[in-house]
């Protein structure tokens, strides 16, 4: 069969024995960082100023954030006037409580209090440490066809890009990713670039993205009310989404698709379901330091899943044997799902599922591709939507 065509044949070769090497049990080397790897400020539409925003993550467990505002890399003057907005008046009196007139260069006029932002070289030093903490200067790229929104997440870059435009929505993907892959080739420095909230507005379609080339990860859950992560009547849910593009990445000899979870955080000072607040999904990564390059890596290599809640104590796949351990708290319940496509129907279905803290599931010469789903009966605490239960995805795995 074609899936099984040399080339497809070494590629599934070299995912397993990447997946196999980093999802060993706990006692190696590696770690798991809890990341936020989409996050606005004031530097584009958010409503904090970006110490407030990493004061935030860093006081609520997280070891990395992707500073990711609308087409900026926070690296210019910038000014902000503080409207008689109540929220941008809380925003402007909490920063001052929190870091001081000294650490604020402020000018006054008739049109009211402004602000200079700090870089992030700036107020990087107030936060990084080593193995703790760490801050990756990324970049939203806010581009569009048509009526169209098309967003991408820059992780990792060191200059900023500007939207690449083009002729229909795959010109537009691809010239976006083109640049980064350029950006990373011309510094040597590695980075991500990741497709942002396929259904926000319904821009995107699975077509459009089975088109791209290079197109390694995707938001498959984005905590964003109007982001539309259930689809609707006639728009599919990103979940469904990203394994019909696996499906078809396969087909055409291209490396599996990635999920992740985000926030998209943009509001700090009102926490509510209809707001874009932080806390709502993350990812984790085995990884062995905190920094870009090692994060990076283990992302690339398929060594992280995502979350809205759940914490995992184990992803270990041997001898074809994908097993799935949870951190399990106290009092909550969980149902485990084996997710995957046969070979021959090219259908997604749950192939196993089970109640319980772990599970593992027998990979085949039958099976495509699987992933787990790991749901609980705990509700989460100021959800995107109303009724969602805290859950985890781990990453694609294939037959070897």
């Amino acid at each position: 069969m074609k899936y099984f065509k040399t080339s497809i044949f070494i590629a599934i070769l070299s995912i397993g024995i990447l997946f196999l090497s980093g999802c060993k049990e706990m006692q190696s080397s590696r770690k798991w960082y809890k990341g936020s790897l989409h996050t606005h400020s004031l530097w584009s539409d958010g409503d904090a100023f970006p110490e407030m925003v990493m004061d935030w993550h860093k006081s609520h467990g997280y070891h990395f954030v992707a500073m990711s505002d609308h087409n900026s890399v926070q690296d210019k003057e910038k000014w902000k006037t503080i409207t008689a907005s109540p929220i941008f008046q809380q925003s402007f009196e909490n920063y001052q409580a929190r870091f001081g007139k000294d650490w604020m260069e402020t000018k006054e006029d008739s049109a009211g209090i402004h602000v200079k932002l700090k870089t992030i070289n700036e107020y990087k030093p107030l936060f990084e440490e080593a193995g703790k903490f760490l801050i990756i200067q990324s970049e939203e790229i806010s581009d569009r066809f048509e009526e169209k929104p098309i967003h991408l997440n820059a992780i990792n870059i060191k200059e900023l890009i500007k939207p690449q435009k083009g002729q229909n929505v795959v010109d537009v993907l691809q010239n976006n990713i083109n640049a980064v892959m350029a950006q990373e080739k011309e510094t040597g420095i590695p980075m991500i670039v990741q497709i942002n909230h396929p259904n926000y507005k319904y821009a995107l379609t699975v077509q459009d993205i089975t088109a791209l080339k290079d197109a390694r990860f995707f938001e498959v859950r984005n905590e964003y009310p109007p982001n539309n992560n259930y689809g609707d009547s006639i728009h599919m849910d990103t979940e469904t989404m990203w394994d019909m593009i696996n499906i078809a990445f396969l087909e055409q000899d291209k490396p599996l698709m990635y999920g992740v979870a985000t926030d998209d955080s943009h509001h700090y000072q009102v926490f509510d379901n209809k707001s874009a607040n932080p806390g709502r999904g993350w990812v984790m990564v085995l990884a062995g330091e905190l920094t870009p390059e090692s994060l990076i890596k283990a992302m690339v290599n398929g060594d992280f899943y995502a979350s809205t809640g759940i914490t995992l104590k184990k992803i270990k796949l041997k001898n074809m044997q994908l097993k799935i351990e949870v951190e399990a708290e106290p009092g909550v319940n969980y149902h485990i799902q084996f997710i995957g496509c046969r070979m021959q129907d090219k259908k997604i279905s749950i192939l196993e599922e089970m109640d319980g803290e772990e599970a593992t599931f027998s990979l085949n010469k039958d099976i495509l591709f699987v992933r787990a789903k790991i749901i609980s009966d705990k509700l989460k605490e100021n959800p995107c939507c109303e009724g969602d239960y805290e859950t985890a995805w781990s990453q694609p795995v294939l037959y070897q």
